[in-house]
């Protein structure tokens, strides 16, 4: 089987997501809540997940485009990826880290917990993306 130049990118640019996504969610994140401070874990994550969200989103659009011309339904995913990361970024994100400044423990449980199956959902459709090549 011969791949395309755009396959092939888009194959890369997916597993990048993949990969980032989920040792950042798993690796990172869990690694810096468990060995530093509280107050500092949190205050470096506030300042890390702008700046993953962004990362996300810009590796997905890339990577829905590259595969668009061979596999649209995998760009669709790829691209609901995108829109979902800048949605939580610019929403789902600050909503959280209002109810942590406010003291409201059971809107942050909530909040948070949709972000991270949010999130798991994102781990998953490029798991598919990456099956389907």
């Amino acid at each position: 089987m011969v791949l395309s130049i755009t396959s092939v990118t888009a194959l890369l640019l997916s597993s990048l997501l993949f990969g980032g996504m989920v040792l950042f969610s798993f690796g990172f994140a869990v690694f810096v809540l468990k060995h530093l401070p509280t107050d500092v874990a949190r205050s470096l994550i506030r300042k890390a997940f702008p700046i993953y969200y962004l990362l996300v989103a810009g590796v997905a659009v890339l990577a829905g485009l590259a595969a668009l011309p061979s596999d649209p339904v995998s760009a669709a995913i790829l691209l609901t990826i995108a829109v979902t990361t800048i949605a939580a970024r610019q929403g789902l994100m600050l909503s959280i880290n209002a109810a942590t400044d406010r003291g409201d423990r059971r809107a942050f449980a909530m909040l948070h917990g949709f972000s991270v199956l949010l999130q798991i959902g994102q781990i998953v459709a490029a798991a598919i993306v990456l099956v389907r090549f």
